[in-house]
């Protein structure tokens, strides 16, 4: 999955890319299913760690500062995709 095509925009596609690149994609998940954006994390295979990495990767390439609590404020991708445009738009 390539980056969005808005550098404005920070798109399931780009939060998809993160975690499959930090974390790889656990076998059975299909990270293209129409329910992604809503299914848990822990649903998706992914624990704390992972979630932590993508938040470092965020820090590193696009500056944002997301808090350590983002593992338990953000459970799905469509809430970790909100904390990460307010973050941007902050």
């Amino acid at each position: 999955m390539a980056m969005s095509e808005s550098p404005d925009r920070f798109t399931l596609a780009d939060l998809l890319r993160l975690l499959s690149e930090s974390a790889g994609i656990p076998e059975g998940i299909d990270l293209e299913a129409e329910d992604v954006v809503d299914t848990p994390f822990y649903r998706l295979g992914y624990d704390s760690l992972a979630l932590l990495q993508v938040t470092g990767r965020l820090k590193r390439e696009y500056g944002l500062l997301l808090p350590d609590t983002i593992v338990a404020d953000a459970p799905t991708p469509r809430a970790l995709l909100t904390v990460i445009a307010h973050a941007r738009a902050a």
